[in-house]
């Protein structure tokens, strides 16, 4: 009978660290497809479809080629860099240890 509450708070435990580890991950995935919309509002000649997720080098280049005789805004180019590290900051964080069995377990994949 000892044991019943060393098992439910190890079992808490372990809820709470899930449930923290998904709500994380997921607020990176809206993150990344909030700056996707935002630049597809400021820039539609991109053809970015809103609330999906793309690759920030491909939405680099494909900037430079439809802007090749003027500069890229300050604000897009920000835009972009905050979707780079958010990305390798989501990707780093699936592929960790105890981070990964959460990911697997709700779905999350690499962006």
């Amino acid at each position: 009978m000892g044991f019943i509450p060393l098992f439910i708070t190890l079992g808490g435990a372990c809820i709470l660290f899930f449930l923290t580890v998904k709500n994380s991950m997921q607020r990176k995935l809206n993150l990344q497809r909030e700056l996707v919309s935002k630049l597809g509002l400021n820039h539609p000649e991109l053809g970015l479809i809103l609330g999906e997720i793309t690759d920030p080098d491909t939405v680099l280049d494909r900037l430079k080629k439809s802007n090749p005789e003027s500069k890229i805004s300050k604000k897009s180019l920000e835009i972009v860099r905050q979707m780079k590290v958010n990305q390798h900051q989501y990707n780093s964080l699936i592929k960790k240890a105890p981070y990964n069995w959460v990911a697997t377990m709700s779905g999350f994949q690499a962006i």
